[in-house]
């Protein structure tokens, strides 16, 4: 059966068209001399490089290399030489995601489970490009990267230090800078309890949406040029969407506030504090990546920590200020 090669137009498409059913099955308690009987069976599975291992359930149990089933013992079962606990892709999975285990294991082939453990078929690294699977890669990497973070094999604890550590200290600055904030307005936090019961929730969303207007803006910048006329058209798009997604976080989270603490005043504080915040995070998620690599520093690496720590720091400012002005 000849399987479509996924392109790089369909890469959130979802897996399950690409897997192919396994040309044999084997049982755990299956002698390797009835394994070779059922493999000689099936012409499909004379190339094969790997041979899943189901239990009495059907589901997925084990794995068998080829090679190793040439050289056992005949009267030995099945499940005395099956590597246990296999890597295997959910159904559910898209291609990118598929295309990450490739890029990320030396493997030909992986099995594909239903999430109550049956085997759904296998799919071959020849169905993904290398094209696919080096995309896959770099988005991989780029998680890490997101935090400061080389996602490099091999590399010593020192060097780990040194990539990683001169990012946390923007992380270490902003914490410290917001601490320094709210002693500022102690007073006011001590008064007004609702502005401290609420202050994780403002800062993950608007450091949240600061990250997903990062890894947008990431993804352009390594397909777009730096002209001022993208830029700005990035900018316009990402501020309608931060408006919307503001308004509707702060609806949601006001009403809260009003329901659980009776209190006006108070959720018009966080949900206003909310809205703003969340608009003012996707814009430092396009601008300070775009600043960092017109600086040409990887933006991959610094803007993640950057944009959290400016997030914070903004995000906490304007909700103090605006309690203290309003209440």
């Amino acid at each position: 059966m000849t399987v479509a090669k996924p392109t790089s137009t369909n890469l959130h498409d979802p897996v399950l068209p690409l897997v192919r059913p396994v040309p044999v099955a084997l049982r755990c308690n299956q002698t390797i001399a009835d394994a070779h009987v059922a493999i000689r069976a099936a012409p499909r599975a004379r190339h094969a490089p790997y041979f899943y291992v189901l239990d009495d359930e059907d589901r997925l149990a084990g794995v068998v290399e080829g090679s190793h089933l040439l050289v056992a013992q005949l009267d030995e079962r099945v499940e005395q030489i099956m590597v246990p606990g296999v890597v295997a892709i959910p159904s559910w999975a898209t291609v990118l995601i598929a295309s990450e285990y490739f890029a990320t294991r030396k493997l030909k082939a992986f099995p594909v489970i239903h999430d109550d453990g049956t085997l759904a078929g296998a799919v071959d690294v020849e169905v993904f490009t290398g094209d696919i699977i080096n995309l896959a890669r770099e988005t991989y990497d780029e998680i890490y990267q997101l935090l400061g973070v080389h996602a490099t094999a091999m590399r010593t604890p020192w060097t780990a230090f040194r990539d990683r550590f001169p990012w946390l200290l923007s992380n270490i600055f902003g914490g410290l800078l917001c601490a320094f904030i709210a002693g500022r307005f102690e007073s006011l936090l001590q008064q007004i309890v609702v502005l401290s019961l609420f202050i994780p929730i403002v800062l993950a969303l608007a450091e949240s949406v600061s990250m997903q207007s990062t890894t947008l803006t990431l993804q352009r910048l390594s397909t777009e040029s730096l002209a001022p006329r993208q830029i700005l058209a990035a900018l316009w798009r990402e501020a309608r969407t931060a408006v919307l997604l503001g308004l509707s976080s702060a609806a949601v989270v006001a009403l809260v506030v009003l329901a659980w603490r009776r209190d006006v005043m108070g959720a018009l504080v966080v949900g206003g504090a909310i809205a703003a915040s969340m608009v003012a995070a996707c814009l430092f998620g396009v601008l300070l990546p775009t600043i960092v690599r017109v600086l040409k520093v990887d933006p991959r690496i610094a803007a993640g920590p950057l944009v959290l720590a400016a997030t914070d720091v903004v995000t906490l400012m304007f909700y103090l200020w605006l309690g203290t002005a309003v209440l």
